[in-house]
């Protein structure tokens, strides 16, 4: 019989064909093909697993092949299929006559424990043409999630050969292996946009954020509202798509982290990582090559509370992945790709006291400390940021007022030019205005008389970059895909303008 298991290398992992000879010999067990500590270990799992599941072990020499054999192999999600190939070949394990994919980690008295990476696993096999899967019962519904092949949930070791056996004799009831009543769920709890009181230049600025997937710096004093408006911002997000949440959710599970009910990511992941989390931590690696925060807000939003405080080379590092949209990790001569299409979102003090700005405060920050403060960021990184948004604390009338407009209505404006967008850029491989390329801005981003007009003066006078004169041009086709033009007005140019000014040249104090 064939048994494969699955390597979680990169995004998409590798299948490995596991092979089991046994010949007359002294009884042992040995693994050939670059297998970890844990692996090696799993000879005694087996064992073990095996004869407290009712069956005899082989008394005899048995070498286990892990291939390809040039690639290392981590986890104990091997000794399942370890243990069913070694049943296999001392036939106490029937044939069921096409390959079967299994994955999961053994107790030694035969119960099948719960392991990560299944939905990768299960996706690789299906590439490699493989249809039957058995999987731990716990990973059933993130097995089940892609609705193809046969997924076969198992507790123990001995139901995997009831299984097998019933598949040979044709008697399987078609029951257990039906997928699992599908339950959508939201787990966490996101609030709604209702709770941004006033500030109604900050809610304008993401919803345009939201609706061409720009990113975006908000910038006040503390207690002004940035923390609370930032993490509003995921509840205007659409939905994600079925091939997204498929995405989302594959890294998700690589990284070991629980999936909601109903085994796939629904809504866009929101990821916030600390100010003192490590290079690895943000991009990702370590000894197995695991996602980082990066990778995991793929498809949602990646939020940098206070981002003057994180690790100057961990906020580098974010350049690649906001133009490429993937992180690429290369360790002792392996490469590594995970996807990494996020939204930044970033919050920052005006000055390191946090007093600029603020009436009833005196901010005791010189010049020169305010300057090194920003260039934490790093130009480069400042630069690919098209909206920046002061953020000034609004007096108590306010908070006591009336909610302002709910995410479900803000989202349906969202939603409504994302499909303009979906629709104008379809087949160039990208749905967003902030992803337009260079070369097609003039072609896409088309300005009426009065704003061509405008254009050159605002540029001139404001001395932006060529980098920052398109990021103005997307964004106010953002601005004008929310109002239902085809062409860019003036005011929606001016709009954009006003948004991207910030941070260029003045350190906000003319502004807060």
């Amino acid at each position: 019989m064939t048994v494969v298991a699955h390597e979680p290398s990169g995004f998409e992992g590798v299948v490995i064909s596991v092979d089991v000879d046994i010949r007359r010999g002294i009884p042992s067990i040995d693994l050939v093909g670059l297998a970890d500590g844990a692996i090696r270990e799993a000879r005694e799992r087996v064992r073990a697993a095996v004869r407290n599941s009712g069956f005899q072990f082989p008394l005899d020499h048995i070498l286990v092949s892990l291939s390809p054999a040039g690639l290392r192999k981590e986890g104990s999600a091997y000794d399942l299929p370890i243990a069913l190939a070694v049943l296999g070949a001392a036939g106490i394990l029937p044939d069921p006559g096409e390959p079967l994919l299994a994955i999961g980690e053994l107790r030694l008295d035969g119960e099948v424990r719960p392991v990560h990476a299944v939905l990768p696993a299960i996706a690789a096999g299906l590439g490699a043409g493989i249809r039957r899967f058995l999987v731990p019962v716990e990973n059933r519904s993130e097995a089940s999630a892609l609705r193809q092949g046969t997924i076969y949930p198992i507790a123990r070791l001995s139901e995997a050969v009831e299984i097998l056996s019933a598949i040979r004799d044709g008697t399987l009831p078609s029951s257990c292996c039906e997928p699992e009543n599908e339950v959508i769920t939201n787990d966490s709890y996101e609030g709604d946009f209702s709770d941004i009181k006033g500030l109604t230049r900050v809610r304008r600025a993401l919803e345009i954020g939201a609706a061409g997937g720009h990113h975006m710096l908000l910038f006040g004093p503390p207690g002004s509202g940035k923390t609370l408006a930032a993490r509003r911002f995921a509840t205007i997000l659409p939905d994600l798509t079925p091939l997204e949440s498929i995405e989302a959710t594959t890294i998700h599970s690589l990284a070991g982290i629980p999936l909601p009910r109903g085994g796939l990511i629904r809504r866009p992941p929101f990821r916030s990582p600390h100010h003192s989390a490590s290079l690895e931590g943000l991009v990702g690696g370590g000894k197995t090559l695991r996602p980082g925060e990066i990778s995991l807000s793929h498809r949602g939003v990646l939020f940098l509370d206070e981002v003057p405080e994180f690790h100057r080379d961990a906020l580098q590092a974010l350049r690649e992945p906001i133009e490429e949209g993937r992180v690429s990790l290369a360790r002792a001569g392996k490469l590594s790709r995970f996807p990494a299409d996020f939204t930044l979102l970033a919050a920052a003090n005006p000055c390191p006291c946090g007093n600029l700005g603020r009436r009833d405060r005196v901010c005791v920050c010189s010049p020169p400390e305010i300057g090194r403060y920003w260039r934490k960021i790093g130009g480069p990184l400042l630069d690919r940021i098209d909206i920046r948004i002061p953020v000034r604390p609004e007096d108590a009338r306010t908070l006591r007022g009336p909610l302002g407009e709910s995410s479900e209505t803000v989202r349906g404006r969202v939603m409504s030019a994302l499909l303009k967008q979906r629709k104008r850029y379809s087949g160039y491989g990208f749905v967003s205005n902030a992803k337009l390329p260079a070369a097609l801005v003039e072609k896409y981003c088309s300005l009426d008389d009065r704003a061509s007009a405008c254009f050159p003066h605002a540029i001139a006078s404001l001395g932006l970059s060529s980098r920052a004169c398109h990021s103005i041009l997307k964004t106010a086709r953002t601005i004008a895909d929310l109002e239902g033009m085809d062409d860019i007005g003036e005011n929606e140019l001016l709009e954009a303008i006003q948004h991207r000014r910030y941070a260029d040249s003045d350190y906000f104090w003319n502004d807060l």
